[in-house]
Order: C-alpha cells, then sequence, then structure tokens
C-alpha cells in the first residue's frame, strides 16, 4: 500500500467540501469525508485501479457524491491533485502536476 499524500490545494478543497456539506447536514458532511476516505484508500491500495484520465494523471470517485479524485502514481506515495467536483473546467488542476 502506497502513502496517500495531498497538495496542500486539493487539501483546501477537500476541507471546504466537508465543511461546505456539514453545514446542509452534519450526516452528509460525515458522508462526504467518509466516501473521499474510501476512494483515496482504494487509490493506496491499489494505484493503477483508478480510472486513466488527463495528463498522466489518474481518478477515482466517492461514492455516489458528484466529485472525482484526481491523483498520480509516484513509486512510494499517491499524490492527490484534486478533489475536483464535475461541474468545474476540467484540468483546473493541471498547474498542481508540479507540485505532485
Amino acid at each position: 500500500m502506497k502513502v496517500v499524500r495531498y497538495v496542500d490545494e486539493a487539501r483546501e478543497e477537500f476541507l471546504h467540501e466537508v465543511a461546505y456539506f456539514t453545514t446542509v447536514s452534519p450526516r452528509l458532511g460525515r458522508r462526504f469525508d467518509e466516501s473521499v476516505q474510501k476512494a483515496e484508500a482504494l487509490a493506496a491500495e491499489f494505484p493503477d485501479a483508478g480510472f486513466p484520465y488527463k495528463f498522466g494523471t489518474r481518478r477515482v470517485f466517492p461514492g455516489k457524491f458528484k466529485f472525482s479524485i484526481v491523483y498520480v502514481v509516484r513509486e512510494d506515495e499517491v499524490v492527490v491533485l484534486a478533489v475536483a467536483p464535475f461541474r468545474r473546467k476540467p484540468g483546473y488542476w493541471r498547474s498542481r502536476l508540479s507540485a505532485g
């Protein structure tokens, strides 16, 4: 299993969405958090299982939420570049590749 590391912007996106869903409903915030953690664990255990995506990245999907976890696989880690909502412009996180 590889270690999972978030770039700062991806961590901020994740925390922002957890806070948002929690304001809607504390239960919904917990569900989103748990769904992202499950998707993250899948990427850590089976890095090549994520769907190939743009710019050499892969992505997994946190349950029924309209988000994807965009990541790159490095020798000893999985680097999360974005917790990307489907409605946002694809590839907006591209500049983060250099941080990964």
